[in-house]
C-alpha cells in the first residue's frame, strides 16, 4: 500500500536538527494517520491543522523527499512544489529536506543536485528523475506547471489574494497528472480564512484531520493543550510542562501575547490583532460561573434586546445589576434548519450545540416573528420584575408594534448603536464585566458572539460595535452590552430622598 510505503520510507531518515538530531525518524501516531488519509487513492487534497511545534514541516519535507526520489510514484521527471507564504519560509522546508538527504547513504546522496542560489532547488537524478522546487506564495511562481505532488506549508498564513493565486494555479496544475495537495497549517485566525473553509467545508476528495480543542476553554488547560499539541505525549516538540508554562505566561502578559498563544499554540481561530477587539475570550471567561456561584435574580432586571432582521439572529440578555446575574438566549428562524445555518455561517455544528445547551431556540419559518417571540423571551424571566427594555433606537417603532402584540407595558430605553451612545454602552459593559460585576453560566451562545465581536475607533477614540467577518453573529453580545451598560446607569443613579414639609420661619 502506498501509505504504508511513505511510512517505511520516512522512518529510514534520520532526524537532522534538533535536541535528537541524528536519531532515526520515528513518526508519531497521529503523523501516520495523515499519511494514511492523505495517500488514499481517492484523495486528492489532504488538510492537517495542529498547534506550532509538531513537525508538520519537517513531515511535509519528508514525504516531498521520498516524492522526489519516486518512491512511491514512478511516473519520469516528477515535478514537487513546497509553497510556503515567503522565501523564508520555504527556506525552512528547504533546508529539511537537504538534512534528510545527508542523512541517505552516501552513494544515493551523490544522485542529487541541490541548488541554493535564486532558486531552492533539489533534484534527483535517477528513477526517471524528480525535481523539488521550494517557492514563495506568488501565483506567477507556478503558472505553466504541473506537479505531482503539492505541499502547501502554514496556508492559514499566506496573503489573501497572491496565496489564493497560488493555491489555485497549483490545484489546476495537479490534475494534468494526477497528482495530489497536502495543505498543512496551524489554525487560521477566522472562518473566513480560505484555510479554514478547507476543514469546515471539504469538498470532495479532501481528508481533514484538525486538532483543535473545544472552543473557550482556559488557555492553560492541559488536555486540550493536548488535544492542538498531540506530538508533546510522543516527544515530538514541546513538553506538555513547557506548554502549560508558556500559557500561564501568556494569561498574565494577556493581550496580543494570549491571542497569539491560543492562534499558535492551542490552533484556535482567535485573532492575534486586538487592537479593536470587544473583549478578549479570557476576558469574558472571568464572567463565567458554576450553578452553585450564580447570583440570584434579585432586584430589578433589565432586559437588553438586539432585534434580528428577516434572516439574522434575534438575541435577548437579561440582567440584574443588583447581583450581577446574567442570562443570555437567541432564536433563529426555523428555516433553514440549524445545522444547515452552520454550515453556510462556517461555524460547523455549533448552532445545533447551542440549541442542545438551552441557549438558543427557534421560531417562525423563514423570519423570527417580533410580538410572539418577545413575549417568549419575557416568559424566560419567570415572573422576575422587568424594569425596562433596552434597543436600538432606529427600530422604535417595530418594538413598539411588538411590545403591543406582547401585551407589554414596560418602559422602553432607546439606545444608539453609533458612536454616542455605542461608545458610551461598551465602556460601562467593560468596566462591569473587569469589576466582576456580570456572572452567568458558561455559555456557547455568549463565547461565540463575542469571539465575533470586534469595535470600530473613531478619530476621537469612540467605539461602537461591529463584527469581524460577514458571517460573525454578535447579535447575543450586542443585547448584552446594552442590558449591562443600562443595569450599570440603574445602580449609578442617586436614589431621590422625599425632604418632608419645611415650615417657613
Amino acid at each position: 500500500m502506498t501509505a504504508e510505503t511513505v511510512i517505511n520510507f520516512l522512518e529510514t531518515l534520520k532526524i537532522p536538527e534538533g535536541k535528537t538530531a541524528g536519531e532515526p525518524l520515528t513518526l508519531a501516531e497521529y503523523q501516520k494517520r495523515f499519511i494514511r488519509g492523505a495517500m488514499d487513492e481517492a484523495i486528492m487534497v489532504a488538510c492537517l491543522s495542529i498547534g506550532r511545534g509538531n513537525a508538520k514541516t519537517a513531515l511535509a519535507a519528508g514525504i516531498g523527499l521520498g516524492a522526489t526520489m519516486g518512491v512511491w510514484d514512478d511516473q519520469p521527471r516528477r515535478e514537487i512544489i513546497l509553497a510556503a507564504r515567503n522565501r523564508d519560509q520555504a527556506k525552512i522546508a528547504f533546508n529539511f529536506i537537504v538534512g534528510f538527504i545527508e542523512s541517505l547513504p552516501e552513494g544515493e546522496q551523490e544522485l542529487f543536485v541541490i541548488r541554493r542560489g535564486a532558486k531552492l532547488e533539489v533534484e534527483y537524478q535517477a528513477n526517471g528523475g524528480g525535481l523539488a522546487r521550494c517557492i514563495a506564495a506568488d501565483g506567477k511562481s507556478i503558472l505553466g506547471g504541473a506537479p505531482t505532488l503539492a505541499i502547501l506549508d502554514e496556508r492559514a498564513a499566506w496573503e489573501r489574494e497572491k496565496g489564493d493565486n497560488l493555491e489555485n494555479a497549483i490545484l489546476s496544475g495537479l490534475g494534468k497528472r494526477d497528482g495530489k495537495a497536502l495543505i498543512i497549517s496551524t489554525s487560521a485566525p477566522d472562518d473566513a480564512n480560505t484555510f479554514s473553509r478547507w476543514l469546515d467545508e471539504p469538498p470532495p476528495g479532501t481528508y481533514v484531520q484538525e486538532h483543535r480543542p473545544p472552543f473557550g476553554l482556559p488557555a492553560d488547560d492541559l488536555e486540550s493543550l493536548l488535544i492542538a499539541n498531540p506530538g508533546a505525549k510522543e516527544g515530538i516538540g514541546s513538553s506538555p510542562e513547557w506548554l502549560v508554562a508558556q500559557a500561564r505566561r501568556a494569561i498574565a502578559r494577556g493581550g496580543s501575547a494570549l491571542s497569539s498563544f491560543r492562534n499558535l499554540n492551542r490552533n484556535e481561530r482567535v485573532s492575534t490583532e486586538d487592537r479593536s477587539v470587544l473583549i478578549t475570550i479570557d476576558e469574558w471567561l472571568s464572567a463565567e460561573v458554576d450553578p452553585d456561584a450564580l447570583p440570584a435574580r434579585e432586584g430589578p432586571c433589565v432586559l437588553g434586546v438586539d432585534l434580528g432582521g428577516s434572516r439574522s439572529m434575534s438575541a435577548a440578555a437579561f440582567y440584574w445589576p443588583e447581583t450581577g446575574r446574567l442570562e443570555a438566549f437567541g432564536t433563529f428562524p426555523g428555516q433553514p434548519t440549524l445545522a444547515d445555518r452552520g454550515a453556510s455561517d462556517g461555524v460547523s455544528d455549533r448552532y445545533v450545540q447551542m440549541k442542545e445547551r438551552g441557549e438558543l431556540f427557534t421560531k417562525g419559518e423563514a423570519t423570527v416573528p417580533p410580538g410572539p417571540w418577545l413575549a417568549e423571551i419575557v416568559k424566560r424571566a419567570d415572573g422576575a420584575t422587568i424594569t425596562c427594555i433596552v434597543g436600538d433606537r432606529f427600530r422604535h417603532a417595530e418594538f413598539t408594534e411588538a411590545m403591543q402584540k406582547a401585551n407589554l407595558r414596560i418602559p422602553f430605553r432607546q439606545r444608539g448603536f453609533g458612536w454616542a451612545d455605542g461608545s458610551e454602552d461598551i465602556e460601562r459593559f467593560r468596566r462591569a464585566l473587569f469589576d466582576g460585576h456580570v456572572k452567568t453560566l458558561p455559555s456557547l451562545l455568549l463565547r461565540s458572539a463575542f469571539a465575533e465581536a470586534i469595535t470600530l475607533i473613531d478619530p476621537a477614540g469612540n467605539h461602537k460595535l461591529a463584527k469581524g467577518r460577514s458571517l460573525g453573529r454578535i447579535d447575543a453580545a450586542a443585547a448584552t452590552v446594552i442590558a449591562v451598560a443600562e443595569g450599570a446607569r440603574i445602580v449609578a443613579r442617586p436614589e431621590t430622598k422625599s425632604r418632608g414639609f419645611v415650615w417657613a420661619s
